[in-house]
């Protein structure tokens, strides 16, 4: 169902521009921020060869669910954020916190994940999701066996991704900001939910945010909001955001 409803939104979106579009974003050098991908493997790895690899790059959360290989690109991301001696930074999406959540209490948080992409990520580790939740019984086994499959360093990596990146007067998050507070005060659920006033209010101290989590047909500029998860999983393109002094730049892959 929502795959369907992300292909029809998609069906009549024009191709976005390549052209820079000026404006006062000014990070303390360029940053190439990467949409929600959600297991979708062949997209990142077509997008990486097209970004700078001596600037920094943020990967915006929601790396899981949905898409088919989201073990795979769990354990690329790990990689290479580990190899980058801090240039490349992952965030913390609640896809991402809803899988710690089910290995942390399986009996309370399976429905919730499984209904939201989380079996065809056990899928990806070679599980099987089971058919009924209501009884429970198998979940703690099931949940201690994909404990055993992501192994202990790929899971604290994953409960050690940051909610936020600030470089410059640009702040990245995986879903929103509250406008009306500092970046050092947000609610943990509200950078990883969402707020409903994010985008419409803008912010007071003049802070950029980009963003992904909430699904636009085109990467847009709205407020000193950048937003650009364009559905990779339903829609087949990833987008990426190239901010630079004065400028951002979107290109999308698929």
């Amino acid at each position: 169902m929502m795959k369907d409803w992300i292909r029809r939104r998609f069906q009549s979106a024009a191709q976005e521009s390549t052209n820079a579009m000026p404006c006062d974003v000014a990070p303390a050098e360029k940053v190439t921020a990467v949409g929600d991908i959600h297991g979708r493997l062949d997209l990142l790895q077509a997008v990486l060869p097209r970004l700078d690899d001596q600037s920094p790059l943020v990967f915006l959360g929601d790396y899981i669910d949905r898409g088919a290989y989201s073990a795979q690109v769990l354990r690329h991301l790990h990689h290479l954020s580990e190899a980058s001696d801090g240039r490349v930074q992952c965030l913390l999406g609640n896809h991402e916190e809803m899988l710690l959540q089910f290995v942390n209490d399986p009996e309370r948080y399976a429905r919730l994940w499984f209904h939201n992409g989380g079996a065809e990520t056990l899928v990806s580790f070679g599980l099987v999701c089971p058919d009924e939740l209501d009884s429970g019984k198998h979940l703690p086994e099931l949940a201690e066996r994909l404990r055993h499959k992501m192994g202990d360093s790929l899971l604290d990596w994953l409960a050690n991704l940051p909610l936020t990146w600030t470089s410059g007067n640009v702040t990245f998050v995986h879903a929103a900001l509250d406008p009306r507070l500092s970046i050092q005060s947000q609610d943990r659920q509200i950078c990883l939910w969402g707020h409903p006033m994010f985008p419409r209010l803008a912010r007071s101290d003049a802070q950029w945010v980009v963003h992904g989590h909430t699904i636009v047909s085109q990467p847009r500029v709205r407020n000193r909001v950048v937003s650009i998860d364009t559905g990779a999983f339903a829609s087949g393109r990833l987008t990426a955001a190239e901010i630079d002094g004065g400028s951002v730049r979107f290109f999308s892959i698929g």
